[in-house]
């Protein structure tokens, strides 16, 4: 059974209270649950995770290369300053797909770019916890 990583950054542990206006009220244990009905069905295992530190989320990265066909990242606010993190997910041979809740081109222009977009297939960005499915999709090949 195909294994795909499911890494979460910064914040994340916050969905549902932070910036409902932005993030929406869907909590990170709600996105999980939508993600292991999806993997169920496509008949792939998760391993799904949250760090608020960029090293621990670094060492995920490594780890999700080398035991795990395919990683969905949310890199939340390392995305636009983590060169580290943009090295790691170039040095892994699976594929990985970048997922933002909120659309990231409609916000502070700062936000606009990410480091980790360079090291990934695509990105998903602006359909809340629905964009880890679609990601989940896309990298099981399905």
């Amino acid at each position: 059974m195909k294994k795909i990583a499911i890494i979460n950054g910064p914040n994340l542990n916050l969905l549902g209270t932070r910036e409902p206006e932005i993030y929406g009220k869907e909590t990170l244990a709600d996105i999980r649950k939508r993600c292991e009905k999806k993997a169920r069905e496509l008949s792939v295992k998760l391993d799904f995770r949250q760090s608020n530190h960029e090293g621990e989320l670094i060492d995920w990265i490594q780890e999700a290369g080398r035991e795990a066909s395919g990683l969905i990242i949310n890199p939340a606010g390392f995305g636009h300053s983590s060169v580290a993190m943009m090295d790691a997910l170039l040095a892994i041979p699976i594929p990985a797909v970048e997922v933002h809740l909120s659309n990231i081109f409609r916000r502070e222009e700062f936000r606009h770019h990410t480091y980790t977009s360079r090291a990934v297939r695509g990105i998903i960005s602006g359909f809340g916890g629905l964009g880890y499915v679609m990601a989940l999709e896309a990298v099981a090949g399905k």
